[in-house]
């Protein structure tokens, strides 16, 4: 089974070689590397050509945003299964890729499956700051605001290609109506891997305070796009985020 994972980054020199070596270290031989990147200014284009022998395929050039980015690199996708690797992010071990493989083997009518991820402090990723445990599937969940966590759900390549890319009507949680569209109206099959596959640093474009309300505000829109109750939804969507946090 082949695996395509996708990085989208712009001006990320901070964090960009990390997730390329997260990617680049995993255990599993058959990963298909696809970088994609915005016309980057600050270094980060000179970081990822250090790795041009080791990555599948590169492109740096304009794009309408993250989500446009990520279709461009769903399109050249050829894997089996794909996942994402954001430019902020990196994998929570060696063994996860191979563990997805083996969950997908384990669970040969499943169409995806998603697995746990923590949040990590920006400035220190040993400060834990939000446990994301997907638990086991249940549909009526999504009612109720759950989904699984973005960067940890691997979907088969067949499955992206019937259902669609990603809405760029949505320009920062068009994660959720992705998942939505997948989940909730086509109903794919999806198993839970009970293992950590991503550590997240704070302050990414979804998980930034400064747009919280841009995120609450997308949201209610995607949800009501969807024909739920979108105000009762988000509250508790966003009431179950609160509870993930690590008190200390």
């Amino acid at each position: 089974m082949r695996v395509s994972i996708i990085t989208v980054c712009y001006n990320r020199k901070e964090t960009i070689e990390q997730s390329i070596q997260s990617v680049l270290g995993q255990d599993y031989p058959q990963i298909e590397y696809i970088v994609v990147d915005g016309a980057s200014t600050d270094g980060t284009t000179e970081i990822i050509e250090k790795y041009s022998d080791k990555i599948s395929q590169y492109i740096s050039e304009p794009d309408q945003g993250m989500y446009d980015a990520i279709n461009k690199g769903l399109a050249m996708a050829t894997g089996d299964v794909v996942g994402l690797m954001h430019s902020d992010d990196e994998f929570y071990d060696r063994s996860v890729v191979s563990k997805i493989v083996e969950a997908f083997k384990k669970s040969p009518n499943s169409d995806a499956i998603y697995g746990d991820g923590v949040y990590v402090s920006n400035d220190d990723e040993q400060k834990l700051i939000r446990n994301r445990i997907g638990g086991a599937y249940d549909f009526n969940k999504i009612k109720s605001g759950w989904l699984p966590l973005h960067p940890t759900v691997y979907i088969k390549k067949s499955i992206i290609e019937k259902y669609g890319y990603y809405n760029l009507d949505f320009t920062i949680a068009s994660d959720t109506e992705f998942l939505l569209r997948y989940l909730f109206k086509h109903k794919i099959n999806i198993s839970y891997l009970h293992h950590y596959v991503v550590k997240m640093r704070m302050g990414g474009m979804s998980t930034s305070y400064k747009r919280a309300f841009e995120v609450l505000r997308e949201d209610y829109r995607i949800y009501k796009y969807h024909g739920l109750s979108a105000f009762k939804t988000v509250f508790l969507k966003k009431s179950m985020a609160l509870l993930q946090y690590i008190r200390k």
